[in-house]
């Protein structure tokens, strides 16, 4: 195998997309990943790393990236290839705070990467890709509406809170501001609303071959258990898959809640994966 190093986005997506998008639902994570830095919609503290693994006619058959905020992504990497991956990124990549993927690529890398760093490493949560099958409306009350400007009071606290609740503390509220804020520039927000209050809200990430990934969902703990998270996740998934697209979407395996939701909407398992948190 051959393996190509580069920091640069645009050049990473030109080389692994036409590999990638074989199966744009399995591959989501990587492609919207790549996607979003190539559109400068996604901000870095340390530039991101990526790895693309060619075979000996050079041909892509594996890809995988790094960032400072969310670790190393194996999902769209054969796990024959983990071993040579992690040796390279023990050196491209020594800062790595984490890695996600299939349960045997993600503990072979966490082992050798650990090894090789000095660093210790335990399970840090266990998430299913889930793509949509056949399609079934939920209801709450109140109704659902794309987010706009002015909700921002409102969501950038419930964005930093959704944050906390996954354990990522660390980023800011000008951050979560402008995160928010790019994606209702570009209609990829959306809220349920209920008394002229704002009790959920629901992404999603753009298009990329066809297929289009539903996140983050979150409802506050004082509006949940009324189905607003399940009757919002329902409509952003209709209109997505009446516009053409297969829809997908990440839970944590730890939220049978979540899961439950998911699976009454249409959701079928496709894949399971495990992060490995370093230490």
């Amino acid at each position: 195998m051959i393996a190509r190093v580069t920091r640069d986005p645009a050049a990473f997506q030109d080389l692994v997309f036409p590999y990638l998008q074989r199966d744009p639902v399995l591959n989501s994570q990587i492609l919207t990943n790549v996607a979003d830095r190539v559109r400068g919609i996604m901000n870095d503290p340390e530039p991101p790393v990526f790895v693309s693994v060619h075979d000996d006619a050079d041909e892509v058959v594996g890809a995988v990236i790094c960032t400072a905020l969310r670790g190393v992504q194996l999902q769209s990497l054969p796990t024959e290839f983990v071993p040579p991956v992690a040796e390279i990124l023990v050196e491209a990549a020594p800062w790595a705070i984490a890695v996600i993927g299939p349960a045997e690529s993600a503990w072979s890398f966490a082992e050798l990467y650990g090894e090789r760093t000095g660093r210790g490493f335990k399970e840090d949560g266990r998430a299913r890709l889930h793509k949509l099958d056949v399609f079934v409306e939920q209801t709450a009350d109140g109704a659902p509406r794309l987010a706009i400007e002015p909700d921002l009071q409102a969501l950038t606290p419930m964005f930093g809170a959704y944050r906390r609740e996954l354990g990522h503390a660390d980023e800011s509220a000008v951050a979560d501001r402008k995160w928010l804020t790019q994606r209702i520039e570009r209609g990829r927000l959306w809220v349920w609303e209920n008394g002229g209050q704002i009790v959920t809200m629901v992404g999603h990430q753009a298009p990329v071959f066809g297929a289009v990934r539903v996140g983050p969902v979150y409802t506050p703990p004082e509006s949940r258990g009324r189905g607003y998270a399940s009757a919002l996740t329902a409509e952003v998934t209709r209109r997505l898959r009446d516009a053409g697209d297969q829809v997908c979407l990440n839970t944590d395996l730890a939220n049978p809640t979540s899961n439950k939701i998911y699976a009454a909407i249409g959701y079928r398992p496709v894949q399971d994966f495990v992060t490995y948190a370093f230490t």
